[in-house]
């Protein structure tokens, strides 16, 4: 992906301009604003709202220009019901024992604890020097010594020469160190807001990401599920009903578990609806090419309509099955989807928790299929390992739930946010997804040629790519779900306790096994990765007993 303008360091002195100067900062009568007042400055922040929120007054405070800069971006950026109301909104860029400090410098007593998170304080010294250790992080060094790590702000242990940020806070006896808070509930920070610039920037800059408009944040690819759906909810109160494709996989809580699995699940929700998703029609990547029918699926719409009618207000959908056995459509079956939303002003949900971020072979899985989703749910790869996750859509949609609805104690949370920032930076500043391509190409042939194995059935997953399914099916007197766990047991045991393996999970389904390796890995490792499993098929082959735990 080639860099385009650098998101991740918006011009402050012009956003500080527009947030002192735009008509649609907060008169003292508190009036809200509309999205036609918002379009041309939203447009400069570097990304634009096409719908008609209401957003309420604009917070700002005298003499602040980095802070009013900071909610300037998060009053368009984010949804106010992604906190409680709170009058102050301080941006804050720094934290140290019981004190923060704002985007301009004044310190505060922090008498939240960032919702009594902060207990020991922030990064007090041992805590913080425990936590890198236990991790296997460089730990930071004492301050003044020759391999201190520092920063911009200063050094990690501030010493007594840092200025006005205290390296042993008034009244204690525990140092501590100074950094971005861990923690900001119902506050800001810069790092957010740098974020979601980035981040609505980028799905805009996509084809197919016209209408992501504003980030949700969530601490899980399920809360942030949750949240979709309580907005999509709330944007048409009189439409409860709720279409999900059958056999999906959304999460395990509260709504989102609602729309997972099918009809006979435990725990069902009279809203939801389960819609037929093609599984037979993409059951092997052989079938790719071939010609869909979408004929059955296209009648099931329709009589669900005549059913339900207008009660039916949203409509969800994984790109493809992860969970239920990695079963990846014809770009028609999804595009009718969406095409059945738009007819009949239904919100049209798209969770890329597991595809975002190259999956699909496409920086987004809606590039991969021609979708423009009213809302799309990330999460994974999002943070590449660090908790967080978002559903970025519709201004308009978001704006339906009120002040503290969608808020949470770790949603936006800093380190979140930062990870987030890393990931989209990376992802500028080198083409991953081409290097990626070629050994996408080499590992489907590889996981192709175990199809000579007589326990393996079907071979699915994504076109350049970087996921697939191998299914195992019943042979020899064992059943498809003892092929596939004994295949994982023998790609890790490879072929000695001091050979290299590979790590597979428990099979999908009982009986698929995933395979889906960093988009990273090279031709030489894939080889390698490829030639252990092969190993271990043949291995199963010959055995009279499959390996058990």
């Amino acid at each position: 992906m080639t860099p385009a303008r650098d998101s991740l360091s918006v011009g402050t002195a012009e956003l500080s301009r527009r947030a002192e100067n735009t008509s649609v900062l907060a008169e003292a009568n508190g009036t809200t604003v509309s999205s036609a007042d918002i379009a041309q400055d939203a447009g400069g922040l570097g990304w634009s709202i096409h719908t008609q929120p209401t957003l309420p007054p604009q917070i700002e405070h005298p003499e602040e220009p980095e802070g009013n800069r900071i909610r300037h971006v998060l009053h368009f950026g984010e949804p106010k019901s992604l906190r409680t109301y709170t009058p102050t909104q301080a941006a804050l860029t720094r934290a140290s024992g019981v004190l923060l400090w704002t985007a301009d410098g004044r310190p505060l007593y922090d008498f939240t604890s960032g919702v009594l998170v902060a207990n020991l304080g922030h990064y007090p010294r041992t805590w913080t020097r425990k936590w890198f250790a236990l991790m296997g992080w460089p730990v930071p060094a004492e301050a003044g010594s020759a391999d201190s790590n520092t920063t911009s702000q200063g050094e990690w242990w501030p010493s007594a020469a840092s200025g006005p940020r205290p390296g042993i806070v008034p009244g204690n006896a525990e140092e501590f160190g100074l950094a971005v808070p861990l923690t900001a509930y119902n506050a800001m920070t810069a790092v957010e807001a740098h974020a979601v610039q980035a981040l609505v920037q980028l799905l805009q800059s996509r084809p197919g990401g016209r209408r992501l408009e504003q980030v949700l944040w969530a601490a899980s690819g399920s809360e942030a599920i949750q949240k979709a759906l309580w907005a999509a909810l709330a944007f048409q109160r009189d439409r409860p009903m709720i279409l999900a494709t059958r056999y999906g996989f959304h999460g395990k809580k509260g709504l989102a578990q609602a729309v997972t699995g099918c009809e006979t699940d435990p725990e069902r929700d009279p809203r939801v609806r389960f819609i037929s998703f093609p599984m037979e029609e993409c059951r092997d990547v052989r079938q790719r090419d071939q010609f869909f029918d979408p004929t059955p699926y296209e009648r099931e719409l329709q009589q669900v309509l005549h059913q339900f009618g207008r009660k039916i207000g949203t409509l969800i959908t994984e790109p493809y099955l992860g969970g239920g056995g990695s079963f990846h459509p014809p770009k028609a079956y999804l595009q009718l989807l969406q095409r059945f939303c738009r007819e009949n002003d239904i919100l049209f949900i798209l969770d890329e928790v597991q595809s975002n971020f190259g999956r699909t072979g496409s920086l987004f899985a809606f590039e991969t299929y021609g979708l423009e989703p009213d809302i799309v749910v990330l999460g994974k790869g999002l943070g590449n390992g660090v908790p967080v996750a978002a559903a970025a859509g519709r201004a308009d949609v978001f704006a339906a739930l009120n002040y503290g609805d969608a808020s949470d104690t770790y949603s936006a949370h800093p380190l979140g946010c930062a990870a987030v920032l890393a990931t989209i930076s990376e992802y500028q500043s080198r083409d991953v997804l081409a290097a990626m391509r070629p050994v996408s190409e080499q590992i489907e042939a590889g996981l192709v040629a175990l199809r000579e194995y007589p326990f393996v059935a079907a071979v699915r997953g994504e076109k350049g790519g970087m996921v697939w399914g191998v299914e195992m099916q019943d042979y020899d007197g064992r059943s498809a779900s003892e092929w596939a766990n004994a295949f994982v047991l023998a790609a890790y045991r490879g072929s000695g306790a001091k050979q290299p393996g590979v790590h597979l999970l428990g099979p999908l389904a009982k009986k698929v096994v995933r395979i889906a390796p960093p988009l990273v890995i090279t031709a030489e490792q894939a080889q390698q990765a490829l030639q252990i499993l092969h190993l271990g098929a043949r291995t199963l082959l010959h055995q009279k007993c499959l390996p058990c735990s």
